[in-house]
């Protein structure tokens, strides 16, 4: 394995991976807040850094067929969500080239992790979007 190159982000609040802390986002670019997977809530962000991509696939999620790519911390391989390669349905297509962090998956801007009270009840989300 080659060297490992890491983003840092300075001077902002900043959300990252809970196992290593590696940087994703700013929080002040996040897109919307209303989105969701079976852990709870997902942020739609512009831009991410700091993760790789993982093989395309189509998925069906409750807005329609897209096609995705799950995203993982460069620092862990830990998976944090995905990017929208294509959605197939016109009224979508503003995700295209876009990410979804997990909530659940990320330390928050000051630093909590996020704790899906619906999962402790035993009571998940089947959807992956909203």
């Amino acid at each position: 394995m080659g060297r490992l190159f890491v983003v840092t982000l300075d001077g902002g609040r900043v959300y990252s991976c809970k196992h290593c802390k590696t940087n994703f986002a700013y929080a002040n670019q996040i897109i919307s807040k209303a989105f969701h997977c079976k852990h709870g809530k997902a942020y739609l962000f512009d831009k991410v850094v700091n993760v790789t991509d993982g093989e395309k696939e189509d998925r069906m999620m409750m807005t329609g067929m897209h096609t995705v790519v799950d995203i993982f911390c460069v620092g862990c391989g830990s998976i944090v969500g995905w990017k929208y390669e294509a959605a197939h349905e016109k009224s979508q297509q503003y995700k295209e080239g876009k990410f979804i962090l997990e909530r659940f998956k990320v330390l928050g801007p000051d630093g909590s992790a996020y704790v899906n009270q619906d999962i402790q009840a035993g009571v998940g989300s089947d959807g992956d979007d909203a």
